[in-house]
């Protein structure tokens, strides 16, 4: 017989599961080490990015095997957003590489992390992932957070304006990645699907090196595999995994949590002073991120489909 399709909305919301919510707050945590990672490499800033992928893209490979027989068997149809996710990432991770050398700390993290509202707007208009009152009000929470964690040390100006832009560039092909690894997760387990698209990043970050005439070959290792194994492994692993069952909206406030840990790195690291805005800026997003998993989305029904794990 027929359900009627009232039946689909007694399902528990996506951000009553624990699991995922635990998956993105700690994958965020990872990522947020990534500059820190980045800044102690003896290689140019895009070279760090190829060897952050380079030295994933085999363990992913073989975690993929590991985790089911044939891995990338649902791959079929996928293999052109999942192509293109990948360069949108390696884009990403040298756009943002270069840019943050050029430009202020606070503007390069803004910026950088432009995904915050740009992945939930995706959500809303092309998703149909309304928000709820209350996801409005964790939205409203997350943008005052993020303004008073970024405000304090934010300036424009001409000497930063390439920097700027090239972080700003960033944060857009971050978000479309997000949104290209959302499509391939409909279909794809978490590991198979970022493990295809970290391969699809490798030669065009070596290349993006090569041509800007970077030092590729590091004299120390030690950095470059923290920061593949934190980063990327680890870090998007557990990104992957989350955005195949949370909101565009739920990721896109839980990024903010990555310029609260890496101002608390910098803090403790290099004695960059956090002020009273910063920390209040820090509780708003803590409460932002615990109003947006209480509130459910309002999702269209065919979007509501179960994703694989």
């Amino acid at each position: 017989m027929h359900r009627p399709a009232s039946t689909r909305k007694a399902t528990p919301p996506q951000t009553a599961h624990a699991l995922p919510i635990a998956a993105l707050l700690c994958g965020n945590l990872a990522l947020a080490f990534g500059p820190w990672f980045v800044r102690l490499t003896d290689v140019g800033p895009v070279a760090a990015g190829f060897w952050r992928i380079a030295l994933a893209a085999p363990i992913l490979v073989a975690l993929a095997f590991a985790v089911q027989r044939k891995p990338f068997a649902a791959a079929k149809g996928l293999w052109l957003p999942i192509a293109l996710g990948g360069v949108s990432f390696a884009a990403d991770l040298a756009s943002w590489h270069v840019g943050i050398l050029q430009t202020t700390l606070a503007n390069a993290t803004l910026f950088g992390n432009s995904a915050t509202l740009m992945f939930p707007i995706y959500g809303f208009f092309v998703a149909r992932a309304w928000p709820s009152k209350t996801q409005g009000l964790a939205l409203a929470l997350a943008a005052a957070g993020a303004a008073l964690l970024l405000g304090r040390s934010f300036q424009l100006s001409p000497k930063h304006l390439v920097g700027d832009l090239l972080c700003l560039l960033a944060g857009t092909l971050y978000t479309v990645y997000f949104v290209l690894m959302a499509r391939a997760r409909a279909a794809m387990a978490p590991i198979p699907t970022l493990a295809l698209s970290t391969l699809a990043s490798v030669f065009p970050l070596l290349i993006a090196a090569l041509l800007l005439g970077e030092k590729v070959w590091p004299g120390h290792w030690g950095v470059l595999i923290g920061l593949a194994l934190a980063s990327q492994v680890v870090g998007q692993g557990l990104m992957i995994y989350a955005i195949g069952h949370l909101s565009p909206l739920i990721v896109g406030i839980a990024l903010l949590t990555q310029p609260v840990i890496a101002g608390t790195v910098g803090w403790i690291v290099y004695g960059e002073t956090l002020g009273p805005a910063d920390f209040l800026g820090a509780v708003l997003v803590a409460i932002a991120l615990v109003l947006v998993r209480s509130g459910g989305p309002r999702v269209a029904p065919e979007a509501q489909e179960p994703k694989p794990a």
